[in-house]
């Protein structure tokens, strides 16, 4: 009898350590998945007990052996982690990649429109207006516009020749409503001039800022840090051939100007930790040229500092980074300041303005626009033709309060519209946007 129990309790001491064992692999499975510190503890913890539970079995200490209980009690705490850092992993994964991953309506829409019902309200656009798109992208607003509006003409500019393309194959199907040019804000007075078209010609005008789904849909355009690719972020492509990548700029910017332009243009906390890092890693290792070794460097400085943003969603450390190299490498403020001038110039008295932006930087410039605060005079150099704008919110001054007396625009809207919530569930990369509209005066 005794051996009997003897034999059970070997065979019962026997199926824990297989289970220990299984843990294990599984472990180790997730640790080349996922690369985190609590799963190395997870494996260290549950080797240990599996060394200890084959020493005492081997021993004959039976009643000494590691239970299933201790098992549990051992790798709870782990396991609750690792799962929340699993989910974490994925959320912020769907964060980072909510502008890209959504369906497709049409092979050359790679994304929905955001806010199209908002922008028609406030364009309405009539017969006979030109309305001029000044972030064509992928041709999502232009689309709707045109479909809503039988005799309304646009002129769609965008700075990507992609996006050009695309703007081309709209015009085949209206070839005598649209007009596509390829070109930056900045570019716009010339393009125009050329066409003959002057100052207050338009009816409306519209922009849809920040990198276009479709540029993120493309590894090779080096805008998603979840996707390997180029280290490249540049809007305009090859087209501007003296145009620096994200890459080249790593390779030649000082600390400190590269500390400034993460802390102001990306708005990051550990922008000295970083802008260092990548100094030293540019010294003593290599240079970096794809956005995973980007990623993975930051990743590395930052650990296991996993955040939420302001919408409450899980960011990917390297996030403000990529935004901060990406509104460097495309001048997008200043390009943004120039372009709200050049909308009010050729638009006509009473036109209306339609600005969505997906970041507080953008929403500041446009803001101040709006409320008739000179953004020239109002700035503070940082360098590098880096602008620091201040706070839209920020307190206005005696001379400021008069040029809001006499601003060029009349704001639509008392406060900001934001999407509604079930624009938010059926297309998640509205979340972040924030739309303003106002009339000329």
């Amino acid at each position: 009898m005794r051996i009997r129990d003897s034999l059970h309790a070997y065979s019962r001491k026997i199926n824990y350590s297989i289970i220990t064992v299984c843990i294990l692999c599984l472990s180790c499975f997730c640790l080349i998945l996922y690369n985190t510190s609590v799963l190395f503890f997870l494996i260290i913890t549950m080797t240990s007990l599996m060394l200890k539970n084959m020493i005492r079995i081997a021993g004959g200490s039976f009643e000494n052996a590691v239970t299933i209980k201790d098992v549990v009690n051992h790798v709870r705490f782990p396991v609750f982690s690792v799962l929340r850092k699993c989910v974490s992993s994925e959320t912020e994964t769907f964060a980072c990649e909510e502008r890209e991953n959504q369906p497709s309506n049409n092979k050359h829409s790679p994304h929905i429109p955001v806010m199209a019902e908002e922008v028609l309200e406030f364009l309405k656009p009539r017969d006979n207006d030109v309305i001029l798109d000044m972030t064509f992208g992928s041709g999502g607003h232009s689309r709707k516009i045109l479909e809503s509006t039988p005799g309304v003409r646009i002129v769609c500019l965008d700075r990507d020749p992609t996006a050009f393309e695309y703007a081309k194959e709209l015009q085949g199907k209206y070839p005598e409503r649209v007009l596509p040019l390829l070109g930056r804000f900045s570019e716009l007075p010339d393009l125009l001039s050329k066409l003959k078209l002057k100052k207050n010609f338009f009816n409306g005008a519209l922009m849809d800022l920040g990198a276009s789904s479709m540029q993120f849909d493309t590894p090779e355009r080096g805008f998603m840090l979840s996707k390997d690719g180029p280290l490249d972020m540049r809007m305009d492509s090859n087209r501007d051939p003296k145009q620096m990548t994200a890459s080249q700029i790593l390779s030649h910017i000082d600390e400190d100007s590269l500390y400034k332009i993460l802390k102001y243009y990306g708005e990051e906390s550990n922008a000295r930790k970083i802008s260092r890092g990548v100094l030293e890693s540019r010294h003593l290792f290599k240079k970096l040229h794809t956005t995973k070794e980007l990623t993975e460097l930051v990743l590395s400085l930052m650990g296991d500092q996993y955040r939420l943003d302001k919408l409450q969603r899980y960011s990917h450390p390297a996030t403000k980074t990529f935004q901060a190299l990406r509104i460097l490498v495309n001048n997008e403020l200043n390009e943004l300041d120039y372009g709200l001038r050049l909308a009010h110039y050729y638009l006509k008295s009473g036109g209306i303005l339609v600005a969505i932006s997906f970041h507080s930087l953008e929403d500041t410039v446009v803001k101040r626009h709006i409320t008739g605060v000179d953004i020239d005079k109002s700035h503070e150099s940082i360098g590098l033709g880096v602008t620091k704008h201040r706070s839209a919110l920020s307190s206005y001054s005696s001379t400021e309060m008069k040029n809001i007396m006499t601003k060029n625009w009349s704001p639509v809207t008392k406060h900001v519209v934001l999407p509604s919530e079930e624009e938010v569930v059926n297309n998640p990369r509205a979340r972040s946007a924030k739309l303003r509209a106002a009339i000329k005066a």
